[in-house]
């Protein structure tokens, strides 16, 4: 599915500066690539304030703690998503709201959101999945109206644009009050390590959510609010920063790709290639197809295994059916789309060094399965 090793050999001199820098200052937390990186990501993603934190869940949980939310208040989520999505508003003690997806794009469906608003409603999280991203211009609208914070969760759209009706075009994750991203290794911007951050606009917020990533402290020993301890590591600040300097031709490496699936897939009787929004770029952290007949899913995955190619399922089990969360009380059949999906997608490889050759072979071996 991925060929870090690949990808990292081509960086090697760059990645081992990097790491021989950060081991001659010894500024392990907080050394000086930590405010490079968040600088030169701000720069990429048009101006934003970025807040470097540990991961991408802690950057939901961050996000989601600077709203100072009463206990039980409701956060309304997508029902197909990774369960990370959830996992930040349930910690802090507030409730999760389902709402169901798109067929199309996969991504939360806005009139379902604007269903499931109550009095409690204190945010939306929009997911942008599978690199695209979701209707911005609908759920900001949404938001404004209802007076309800939005927050984008970024982690697969890293460099996604959206353009709204007015001309403007926007960076995904720069459209709500906040946006989190994870620089997880699969990840499009993937460190060698965990790693996430924040980004806004707001550059009051940006201050707050700097201390809540801090101890919730506006200087050493003074805390200012009960936070949490997610610092980006110096070392993967330093090596994020060789990385993002290929995030504009890797992730034209990755449309590339797509496009010649497209091409070659867009005839191929039995199954659906991803829809695009034309208001939104693509970045493709994957390359998702849904089976017409979802019984054959699982046959078509064994069937690529046996000839050597990887698939994943993201992902086989929507969220209000994990064990972990059946206290919210959604049963079977509540959200349909979500769990047809669940039980028909499949992501085939899409990365930068993917060669035109290896694409071949797996188109190939699709037709061979439908021809059979």
């Amino acid at each position: 599915m991925l060929d870090l090793v690949g990808e990292h050999a081509a960086l090697q001199p760059a990645l081992d500066e990097a790491v021989q820098e950060v081991l001659d200052s010894a500024a392990f937390i907080q050394g000086p690539a930590v405010g490079q990186f968040a600088t030169e990501l701000g720069d990429y993603l048009g101006g934003a304030h970025i807040i470097p934190c540990a991961n991408g869940t802690d950057a939901l949980t961050l996000a989601l703690l600077s709203l100072n939310l009463p206990a039980g208040a409701e956060i309304i989520l997508p029902a197909f998503t990774y369960v990370a999505t959830l996992e930040a508003a349930a910690l802090l003690g507030l409730k999760p709201v389902l709402v169901d997806i798109r067929p199309d794009t996969f991504n939360i469906d806005p009139a379902a959101v604007e269903a499931a608003l109550t009095p409690r409603t204190g945010a939306i999280v929009a997911v942008h999945l599978f690199g695209q991203c979701a209707d911005l211009a609908a759920l900001r609208a949404i938001s404004i109206r209802h007076g309800v914070a939005l927050i984008e969760d970024n982690a697969q759209a890293i460099g996604a644009t959206f353009q709204f009706e007015n001309g403007e075009t926007a960076y995904a994750g720069a459209v709500g009050e906040i946006g989190t991203t994870s620089f997880f290794p699969s990840k499009n911007l993937g460190g060698l390590g965990d790693g996430g951050a924040l980004l806004t606009r707001d550059p009051a917020r940006a201050i707050l959510l700097r201390q809540l990533a801090n101890h919730g402290q506006s200087q050493k020993y003074h805390h200012q609010h009960i936070g949490l301890n997610s610092r980006l590591d110096t070392l993967q600040a330093a090596l994020l920063r060789v990385k993002l300097r290929q995030l504009p031709t890797n992730t034209a490496a990755r449309q590339a790709v797509a496009a010649r699936y497209d091409a070659a897939l867009t005839t191929v009787a039995g199954i659906t290639i991803p829809a695009r929004d034309s208001r939104s770029s693509h970045v493709f952290h994957q390359y998702t197809i849904r089976l017409e007949e979802p019984s054959r899913r699982d046959t078509l995955q064994h069937f690529l295994k046996s000839c050597g190619v990887p698939t994943m399922i993201y992902y086989p089990l929507p969220v209000h059916a994990q064990p972990a969360y059946a206290y919210l009380g959604y049963r079977a059949g509540q959200f349909s789309v979500a769990e047809r999906l669940c039980g028909a997608v499949l992501s085939l490889p899409v990365h930068p060094l993917l060669t035109e050759e290896q694409q071949d072979y797996i188109v190939e071996r699709v037709e061979d399965f439908f021809d059979n």
